[in-house]
């Protein structure tokens, strides 16, 4: 059985992914301790807000050096797969550096409205992440900042004229755009994937 380990930061939407796992017989647990998250088995990192601020709390606390180092199947989302890159566009923010790619905010377009919210389909590339999941398959979004197609892009999506990455990874660390837990099955069965690495 996977001990799981939610990161908690300044940033919102644990609970939905707390009730995403519960579903699928997890009981995660929310810690900020190091400790904690170095002996889990699994780390998940979700976020909902703003990166200057989610940035601010880790450095306060010190997470930032310990996320770095973790070794364990490590799953950002949204907000938390954003920080995982080199630096935001959104208060110029410097980021983690996992990902050796900026964050950047979408441009107003007459095609398409900020934030990109709902459902879109993703294009997966090759990734056990999305093992049993359709592809093409829909994952629900809510951003207003994007990362670039990267060599750690491992899906894609596009929002108007804008193809980006709607996921990332690179060794132990995985990371997606979308939020899974608002994503129905195919969200449940890409948290499945993520608990069973």
């Amino acid at each position: 059985m996977a001990s799981v380990a939610v990161v908690k930061y300044n940033a919102g939407n644990i609970r939905s992914v707390l009730c995403a796992l519960a579903r699928l017989g997890v009981d995660a647990e929310v810690t900020d301790d190091p400790q904690l998250l170095k002996k889990a088995s699994h780390v998940i990192f979700p976020g909902v807000g703003e990166a200057s601020s989610a940035m601010r709390y880790l450095h306060q606390k010190h997470l930032d050096e310990v996320l770095v180092s973790l070794k364990q199947p490590f799953l950002g989302i949204c907000l938390g797969m954003q920080l995982m890159c080199s630096l935001s566009e959104e208060s110029h923010t410097e980021c983690l550096g996992i990902y050796p790619t900026p964050v950047i905010r979408f441009q107003p377009s007459l095609k398409a409205k900020i934030p990109h919210m709902g459902w879109n389909s993703v294009t997966v590339y090759d990734n056990s992440l999305f093992n049993k999941i359709p592809d093409p398959s829909w994952f629900y979004f809510v951003h207003s900042y994007y990362v670039p197609l990267s060599k750690q892009t491992e899906a894609c999506c596009t929002h108007g004229r804008t193809q980006f990455s709607a996921a990332l990874n690179l060794g132990n660390f995985w990371g997606v755009q979308f939020h899974p837990e608002k994503s129905g099955p195919s969200g449940a069965q890409l948290l499945t994937n993520f608990l069973q690495f």
